[in-house]
């Protein structure tokens, strides 16, 4: 039975002062939540004290985003060395707004995961197609591109400290939401493609998270499919009560 993971993505939202507010409400809302991972992906200026706050808690730290050299002159970059050093576990790769707004290509995905795992991180692996390739029928064309581009390199050791969150770009932010059946079909197409590069058995346990306009009014039907493992959670994420219903709702 794989566990549930909900993680939410904060994107370039909350000071140092909101995100500690919202943590320390997380805290006291989630304290006896045991049987689902629970993260959390402040902006990179929060991380430290998001972390300080959260440690002996139940609710884990991520990044939104890392470069894929370890340092150098990169004005503005973030390494993966540096994440892992104030106290994250997690890092998010390929994002859909990274990929569309700031031109990241597979290749540069691929580089990224494999900058976190070298760094120690995991990496929460993000994919999906857009409206118009859904409409096209390219859906699977498109995830299999991805998979197999953003995973190269990677093995059954690698996969271990790999998440994948399928999140069609049609549904992000957009009020729309995949039907709980199409969001299924896609997971289970990925499942799949793990299964041929690594074991299945490793393919079985891998966890492939929903994202996409996931919030409390449709959580639990998405959560209760049957290769659906979590959701990446962008605006209900950004307060305790929507956050902490869904992390409630996933635990069937």
């Amino acid at each position: 039975m794989r566990r549930k993971m909900i993680a939410g993505n904060w994107k370039m939202y909350k000071t140092v002062t909101e995100a500690l507010a919202l943590v320390q409400g997380l805290k006291t809302k989630l304290i006896d939540i045991d049987d689902v991972d629970m993260v959390v992906a402040p902006p990179f200026t929060s991380l430290a004290m998001v972390y300080q706050a959260i440690q002996s808690s139940n609710i884990m730290l991520s990044a939104q985003d890392l470069y894929y050299e370890k340092e150098g002159a990169y004005t503005g970059e973030i390494s993966g060395g540096m994440l892992k050093d104030i106290g994250c576990q997690f890092v998010i790769v390929g994002h859909s707004e990274r990929r569309s707004l700031f031109g990241e290509t597979d290749e540069i995905v691929n580089k990224k995961i494999h900058a976190a795992l070298n760094a120690g991180l995991s990496a929460i692996f993000c994919l999906g197609e857009s409206l118009e390739e859904r409409e096209a029928g390219m859906t699977f064309d498109v995830v299999n591109r991805q998979v197999r581009a953003g995973l190269a390199g990677c093995g059954e050791k690698e996969m271990k400290n790999i998440v994948m969150a399928y999140e069609p770009i049609w549904a992000i932010g957009t009020g729309k939401t995949a039907t709980p059946a199409q969001a299924n079909e896609a997971h289970a197409y990925i499942r799949h493609l793990l299964s041929g590069i690594i074991s299945g058995q490793g393919a079985e346990q891998a966890l492939i998270l929903y994202g996409g306009s996931v919030k409390p009014s449709n959580a639990a039907e998405l959560m209760n499919q049957p290769d659906i493992d979590g959701a990446l959670v962008g605006g209900a994420s950004l307060t305790v009560e929507s956050f902490s219903e869904i992390i409630l709702s996933s635990r069937g």
